[in-house]
C-alpha cells in the first residue's frame, strides 16, 4: 500500500474506531515451542494459515509469554501484570480452591467500556471453584473448555475428578476423548464470529494443544511428516485457517487484529508420570535453537511465537527483532480500543501500537524471568542475566548467542553487576524472591 493510501486507510480505521472499535481474536497454544511453525524454521511440519498471518503481519522473533507454566503465564496475558504482583504465580489444579485473586482486572472486563462481545473458547486455568473465578464471572459472555490442564487426570495425575468440560457455568459432559477437542473449539470460535459481525468483539481461543496427551482427530491423523505431534500442530493450523476464512468471508478481515502465540515452550525432561498412556518424548515439540524449555528460566521456556496481523495497519511480512510479550496485549489492545489503563495499579505491560502500526522502537527493553516466586532472570537491550539457586552468575548476549552457549558474566562485570541491581530492585518492587 502506497504511503498517501496507507495513510488514508489509517485515517479511516481511527474515524471509525470512535463508533466501532476493532475487533480481537488472541489464539493462544498450549506448550508450542519457539521452533514449530514453518514461518520459525521446522523442516517437516507444514503451517501455511499460521505462515500466512506472519506474511500479512508482523513475527516477532523475541516475543516472551509472561511465565514458562500455564497458569501464571494466562495471568501476564489477561490482566498485563507480572504474574507474581498479580498474586498467581503458579498452577491451579482439579482440586484447588480459589485462583487468580478477584480484585485483579481482565481484558474483557475493560472492554466492557467500550460495549465488547466477548468469548473464552478452550482452557481456562485461573480457578474454577467456586464460581465466581469461572471465566464468564470474569468479563466473558460465554465460555466453552476446559477449566485446567488436560492431562490433570489418570494416569498422568493422582486425583479423583474427572475431566469436563463447561459451557458457561456448568458441567455438559465427562472428556474421555480429547482427539476432536480443537474441532469443537474452532466451531464454537466461527459460530461466536458470525453471531457478532456487527458488534466489537474479543474472541479468547487458548487452545488445549499441544499440551500432552497430544490427540488430533482422526481424520488428520497420519498427515504430518513430523509424526503424531505434527498432526496436532497441523490441526491447530488448519483451525486458524478456518477462523480467518471467517472473517474474509464475513468482511471483518481489516477490521480484526489477530495476534496467534503460545502460553510457554515445549515440555521437554517430563516427570516420569508423564510417561505414560501412549505419551512419548518426541509429543513435546520443538524449542528451535533454544536452550531450555518449559518449566525453566532459560529461552526455550519463555520465548515463543508471536505474530499479530491487522490488514492495513501492520505492514505485511514485518519481521521484528524487538522485545515484546504476552504482557503487552492487553495495554495494547485497549489502546486500539481507545481506552486507557487503570489508574489504580500498576502494569508490567506495554503498548505495542506505535510499534506494530508505525514501525516506531518497541517501548519493551526489559523482561523478567521467574519460576513460581522467584525471579530468577533478566534481559536488557541484548544482554540477558540469571541468576539461580546453587549456580554462580549467568550472562549472555542473546544477540549473537541466542542459544544462551557461552556465559560471559566474568568477562563483563560490570553488565553483571548493573543486571544484578536492576533483578534485586524488580524483586522488591513486586515482592518476588531472589535465589540465595
Amino acid at each position: 500500500m502506497p504511503p498517501s493510501s496507507r495513510r488514508e486507510f489509517l485515517a479511516a480505521a481511527l474515524a471509525q474506531s470512535v463508533s466501532r472499535p476493532p475487533n480481537f481474536i488472541v489464539l493462544f497454544a498450549d506448550d508450542m515451542g519457539y521452533g514449530d511453525l514453518a514461518c520459525y524454521g521446522h523442516p517437516t511440519l507444514r503451517t501455511p494459515n499460521i505462515d500466512r498471518l506472519a506474511a500479512e503481519g508482523m513475527r516477532f522473533t523475541s516475543f516472551y509469554a509472561a511465565a514458562s507454566v500455564c497458569t501464571p503465564s494466562r495471568v501476564g496475558l489477561l490482566t498485563g501484570r507480572h504474574p507474581i504482583r498479580a498474586g498467581q504465580p503458579g498452577n491451579t489444579g482439579p482440586d484447588t480452591v480459589g485462583g487468580l485473586p478477584l480484585s485483579e482486572l481482565l481484558l474483557p472486563q475493560l472492554l466492557k467500556a467500550r460495549d465488547y462481545k466477548t468469548m473464552a473458547i478452550g482452557k481456562w486455568h485461573l480457578g474454577f471453584q467456586p464460581a465466581a473465578q469461572l471465566p464468564t464471572k470474569r468479563g466473558f459472555d460465554g465460555w466453552l473448555g476446559l477449566p485446567y490442564s488436560n492431562d490433570m487426570i489418570p494416569p498422568w495425575v493422582k486425583t479423583d475428578r474427572p475431566l469436563h468440560l463447561y459451557k458457561n457455568e456448568d458441567s455438559i459432559e465427562q472428556v474421555t476423548d480429547q482427539s476432536n477437542l480443537t474441532p469443537r473449539y474452532t466451531d464454537e470460535a466461527v459460530k461466536f464470529i458470525r453471531a457478532n459481525k456487527t458488534n466489537p468483539f474479543f474472541l479468547y481461543l487458548p487452545y488445549a494443544m499441544p499440551h500432552l496427551p497430544v490427540s488430533a482427530p482422526a481424520n488428520r491423523r497420519g498427515r504430518s511428516r513430523a509424526g503424531h505431534y505434527g498432526d496436532v500442530i497441523e490441526t491447530l493450523d488448519w483451525s486458524v485457517g478456518e477462523i480467518t476464512r471467517t472473517l474474509k468471508e464475513l468482511n471483518l478481515d481489516r477490521n480484526t487484529l489477530v495476534i496467534f502465540t503460545s502460553d510457554n515452550g515445549p515440555w521437554h525432561d517430563l516427570p516420569p508420570r508423564m510417561l505414560a498412556g501412549g505419551v512419548e518424548h518426541w509429543h513435546t515439540g520443538s524449542k528451535g535453537l533454544l536452550r531450555g524449555a518449559k518449566g525453566t528460566t532459560y529461552e526455550g521456556g519463555f520465548r515463543v511465537p508471536g505474530i499479530f496481523r491487522w490488514p492495513g495497519v501492520i505492514r505485511p511480512g514485518e519481521v521484528s527483532m524487538d522485545m515484546a510479550s504476552t504482557l503487552d496485549i492487553l495495554p495494547t489492545l485497549l489502546a486500539v480500543a481507545g481506552l486507557d489503563l487503570p489508574k489504580d495499579r500498576p502494569y508490567d505491560g506495554h503498548n505495542l501500537l506505535p510499534h506494530l502500526r508505525d514501525g516506531k522502537p518497541s517501548p519493551r527493553q526489559e523482561f523478567f524471568y521467574a519460576l513460581g516466586k522467584t525471579l530468577d532472570g533478566v534481559r536488557q537491550g541484548p544482554w540477558k542475566y540469571r541468576q539461580t539457586k546453587g549456580s554462580g552468575p549467568e550472562l549472555y548476549h542473546l544477540d549473537r548467542d541466542p542459544a544462551e552457549q557461552y556465559n560471559v558474566a566474568t568477562a563483563e562485570p560490570e553488565v553483571a553487576t548493573r543486571l544484578a541491581a536492576r533483578l534485586k530492585a524488580y524483586a522488591d518492587e513486586i515482592r518476588a524472591d531472589l535465589a540465595r
